[in-house]
C-alpha cells in the first residue's frame, strides 16, 4: 500500500492541505505523466493536481485531535479534525472557540467560519488574516492553488526521499496573499509534500513541508507539517508554526 499524507487539508491541503491524507487513490505511478515543453506542460501539470483534489475528495476522517504549536512562543492551540462527504472541518477548542469548514467542490472551494458572531462565507479580501494568531492564513486552509489554471509541470525533485513533480501555479486574479505557488507531489501517491508560496516579485513568503507521518486504519496521516514563515524584504524566516496530529490510538 502506497501511503498518502494529509496535507492540512496541510494544509490541511495542504492540510491540505495541504492541507490530502495518504491513503491510495488508484494507480498515481500508473497515471504519471511525461515531462514536456508548452502545453504539454500544462497538460501534465493539470492532471498532476487533479489526482491530489480527488485524493482529498475521498477521504472520510472522524474525531482527529490535533494542535497549531506557536515555535517561538510554545503556545498551542488544539482542534478536533474531521474529513468527510467532501467537507474538512477544523474546531478549534481552545481559548475563542471557532469552526472553519472547507467544502471541497468540483471547481474550487468554500470557506466557511463559525465564531460567537455567527457562521460567514469568507471574502478572498480576508484570505490573508491570520489562523488563531499562528502563521497559517484562510489562504493556506482554503488550497485555492490547487484550482487556479494552466498550471505548469516544471520538473522533478526529491522531498524526504520521496521523488516529487514540481508544479508551479500563478494566481489567475492576484486576489489573496500569493501571486505564484510551487507544488511539490509525490509520484507514487499523488500526495502534497511540500509547497512555497512567493509574492508578485517572485519573493518567498510561505513553505509548508510534511516532516513526520503516522499509521491510521488502513492508510497513513500527518504527524506533523512545518509552516515557515518569511520577511520578503530580509530574504529570511521571521516565524514558524507547527501544524501536529496526535496519535489516534491514543
Amino acid at each position: 500500500m502506497t501511503p498518502r499524507f494529509f496535507f492540512l487539508a496541510p494544509l490541511i491541503a495542504i492540510v491540505t492541505c495541504s492541507l490530502g491524507v495518504m491513503a491510495p487513490v488508484g494507480n498515481a505511478r500508473a497515471q504519471q505523466p511525461a515531462a514536456a515543453d508548452g502545453a504539454d506542460k500544462v497538460k501534465a501539470g493539470e492532471d498532476i493536481l487533479r489526482l491530489v483534489r480527488m485524493s482529498q475528495a475521498l477521504q472520510d476522517l472522524k474525531n482527529l485531535k490535533g494542535k497549531l504549536r506557536n515555535n517561538d512562543t510554545g503556545e498551542e492551540v488544539p482542534f478536533d479534525l474531521t474529513m468527510a462527504d467532501n467537507v474538512i472541518r477544523f474546531s478549534f477548542t481552545g481559548g475563542s472557540k471557532e469552526i472553519i469548514n472547507l467544502d471541497l467542490k468540483e471547481n474550487g472551494t468554500k470557506l466557511t467560519r463559525t465564531n460567537s458572531s455567527g457562521k460567514v462565507e469568507m471574502p478572498v479580501s480576508l484570505y490573508s488574516e491570520k489562523v488563531k494568531g499562528t502563521h497559517l492564513n484562510y489562504e493556506d486552509l482554503s488550497m485555492r492553488f490547487l484550482y487556479w489554471p494552466k498550471p505548469e509541470l516544471v520538473g522533478a525533485e526529491k522531498v524526504s526521499f520521496q521523488t516529487c513533480w514540481v508544479v508551479h501555479v500563478v494566481n489567475p486574479d492576484n486576489r489573496g496573499p500569493y501571486r505564484q505557488v510551487r507544488i511539490w507531489v509525490d509520484q507514487e501517491s499523488g500526495a502534497m509534500m511540500k509547497m512555497r508560496a512567493y509574492d508578485q516579485q517572485g519573493k518567498l513568503q510561505k513553505e509548508f513541508l510534511v516532516r513526520k507521518g503516522q499509521k491510521y486504519k488502513d492508510a497513513y496521516i500527518l504527524k506533523q507539517m512545518r509552516v515557515q514563515s518569511y520577511d520578503t524584504d530580509k530574504n529570511k524566516v521571521n516565524g514558524i508554526t507547527y501544524l501536529e496530529i496526535e496519535d489516534p490510538a491514543g
